[in-house]
């Protein structure tokens, strides 16, 4: 999240502009391009479903009051506007690898589906919940800043506020908020969709700190910090 592809050798070399790009296999290097036509698919797409997204949990609030759905949205919405106004890369992962994990981690959650079930927990208690994640993401973003990004990259070295807890503080808010989505719409969908979702982003985690771990700073950063999303676990 220093967002969003993994370098497997241990040795790279600089382009003459200076920047390092990375395919599966041997890294490679050249200078980046100035515009990732991927790229600028992958956010045109970030917005339309979160617009579908914001459609469909608007509807259900009006309809039902709930907020629990309102919460994730506001949840997503930061990785949105984050995406816009991010830092340019110093060292970006391309790997076919880290776009498909990246990928399955952000659809599912504007693909979620609120449903008229029975819930595993109150709404007061799944708002609250969620409340606490959208927090996190949020306490997690300000920290992050323009840093942010989707494609596994190191867009600076980020140390400070929740990040001296876990080294992706942000990635923890959002299993929070899926947590008790599902809880408050507990259908197969939901589940399958913020599962698979979940363990990409975990496995997003991973592939990110490769990149990441090309810099000295990010190596030092990682023997102070333990624990990358959920502290004791992972």
């Amino acid at each position: 999240m220093k967002s969003v592809l993994v370098a497997e050798a241990a040795e790279s070399s600089v382009s003459n502009s200076g920047a390092l790009t990375f395919d599966s296999g041997a890294p490679v290097a050249r200078p980046l391009p100035r515009r990732d036509n991927a790229d600028s698919a992958a956010r045109v797409l970030l917005i339309g479903l979160f617009s579908l997204m914001a459609v469909r949990l608007g509807a259900d609030f009006l309809e039902t009051g709930r907020l629990t759905g309102l919460l994730l949205l506001g949840s997503e919405l930061t990785v949105v506007v984050l995406t816009v106004f991010r830092r340019a890369p110093a060292v970006v992962d391309r790997s076919l690898r880290a776009r498909v994990l990246t990928t399955m981690s952000l659809l599912g959650p504007p693909l979620v589906r609120p449903a008229l079930v029975t819930p595993i927990a109150s709404e007061a208690v799944t708002v609250a919940v969620s409340a606490v994640g959208l927090l996190i993401v949020i306490a997690g973003k300000i920290s992050l800043g323009r840093s942010f990004g989707l494609i596994p990259a190191n867009r600076g070295i980020v140390s400070t506020g929740l990040y001296r807890i876990v080294r992706h503080p942000i990635y923890m808010g959002y299993l929070i908020t899926h947590i008790a989505f599902v809880a408050a719409n507990p259908t197969m969908w939901n589940i399958a969709l913020l599962l698979t979702a979940d363990i990409a982003l975990l496995a997003r985690a991973v592939c990110e700190e490769r990149t990441l771990a090309l810099d000295d700073a990010y190596r030092a950063y990682q023997t102070r910090v333990r624990w990358r999303v959920v502290p004791g676990l992972f």
